[in-house]
């Protein structure tokens, strides 16, 4: 667990970016490339360790996966050609990967062992395996079927009409995959629409999708055929970012080809709220999912609300919003933020915990965060919790503290950025130190 010193206060930021490729589109592409029968090609695709683990997982289940650079190719002769695994399918700190692989591998033909690494096996999956158990999954572990490690038997499954008690992707996703292999027509009605590239990318691949108001449906025994998949850049990466250009004095940056999907732009939406400069040009749906070039400019900030139907559209976004809420003017209250609790880690806790240890003004409620700004921070030694969303929030707080910023460990960032700090370090003028 290496220690990362950061040093760039008073540094601007100037230039255009390409933000690696969305997490969430590269996992389902390489998911629904395995699934279905032929060749898929993917470009853009995220190299980050989380990704990684998916592609590990179907190579393990007998998936011709290759990769070269940003490009992947996945070769399948479909689930039922798959092999049963020799060894535990890792899943690493993906929750993405765990909960929709349990949908998938409930419904296939082979028994397995799914696990995570000590994060990962902390995290509830219950919230998956239940709805999955009513549908005929057999998925059982040493604790029920809410922790890794576990074991999946697959095997045939019944259609279900499910209402989410939360929003919740990962768990829809998982549900619709199984409902690929179940008997009958599945649905899934959502209180608020959680973002939804596995609709999209499921009609990619030929699949027949019925969409009515917060309704999802797919009918079983649907057969799918390998594509092409072109992956946008990542908007929870880019905001990150585009936190930072709106806070820095001076500060204006240009983020390429960044994915638009309405069920993720969450971010825009706060950060125009609080009075930043931004501006969006060259959009296009060419690639079954929107994206686009957003520029963003420093600007004075203002506090804001944050709850409601907002929260699944920037959940993973929360802990730089709070960031960036300690440098506007007012109070910022973020609500209905329950979800941020079982995260890679408690994101309510740890934020507020990282922010305090640089002088923020902050208090947990049970359900998100209420901030104070502005306040100056001052540098501190704080802890990622193996959590990349807070190393990333803890390096962009190095461009507005007084003194460096320690990170204890930052290799978690490589789960969804590995290359934040080299562009961190690219747009920083001047950039002081980064060791």
């Amino acid at each position: 667990m290496a220690m990362k010193k950061v040093e760039f206060q008073q540094a601007t930021l100037q230039g255009e970016l390409v933000v690696p490729g969305d997490k969430s589109i590269s996992h389902r592409a390489v998911m629904l490339g395995s699934i279905a029968e032929g060749k898929t090609e993917i470009s853009g695709f995220l190299d980050g360790e989380d990704c990684l683990q998916t592609v590990d997982i179907f190579q393990k289940l007998g998936v011709v996966v290759t990769r070269e650079g940003t490009n992947v190719t996945v070769e399948s002769p479909g689930m039922n050609g798959w092999q049963t695994p020799t060894e535990e399918l890792y899943a690493g700190n993906s929750g993405t990967t765990a909960r929709l692989m349990l949908g998938i591998l409930a419904g296939s033909r082979v028994t397995s062992v799914l696990t995570g690494d000590q994060y990962l096996s902390k995290r509830p999956m219950n919230r998956v395996a239940l709805p999955l158990a009513s549908m005929g999954a057999n998925i059982a572990g040493e604790e029920g079927s809410n922790l890794l490690p576990l074991t999946i038997t697959g095997g045939s499954l019944v259609a279900i009409d499910y209402d989410m008690p939360i929003a919740s992707a990962q768990v829809k996703s998982a549900i619709l995959f199984a409902g690929l292999n179940a008997e009958g027509t599945t649905s899934v009605t959502e209180q608020t629409v959680s973002r939804d590239h596995t609709e999209r990318m499921l009609e990619q691949f030929g699949a027949s999708i019925q969409r009515e108001g917060n309704t999802v449906r797919v009918e079983g025994g649907q057969s799918l055929r390998g594509t092409t998949v072109k992956v946008p850049g990542d908007i929870s990466s880019a905001a990150f970012f585009m936190v930072a250009a709106a806070m820095t004095k001076g500060s204006a940056v240009s983020f390429k080809d960044v994915g638009l999907n309405p069920t993720r732009t969450g971010i825009l939406d706060v950060l125009q709220a609080m009075g930043a400069n931004i501006q969006i040009t060259e959009q296009s749906d060419s690639i079954g999912e929107p994206f686009g070039t957003v520029h963003v400019s420093h600007s004075t900030l203002r506090g804001t609300e944050i709850g409601g139907e907002l929260i699944p559209r920037l959940i993973d976004e929360l802990p730089i919003i709070a960031l960036l809420a300690t440098q506007a003017e007012g109070t910022t209250v973020i609500k209905n933020a329950e979800e941020l609790r079982v995260k890679e880690t408690d994101r309510i806790a740890a934020v507020t915990a990282e922010l305090k240890k640089m002088g923020a003004q902050v208090e947990e409620t049970e359900d998100g965060m209420i901030i104070h700004g502005p306040t100056a921070l001052t540098g501190a030694s704080l802890a990622s919790y193996g959590d990349h969303r807070l190393g990333m929030m803890a390096g962009i707080a190095s461009l507005i503290t007084t003194g460096p910023v320690t990170i204890d460990d930052a290799s978690c960032i490589n789960i969804s950025y590995p290359r934040f700090f080299d562009d961190l370090e690219k747009l920083a003028v001047p950039a002081i130190t980064n060791g």
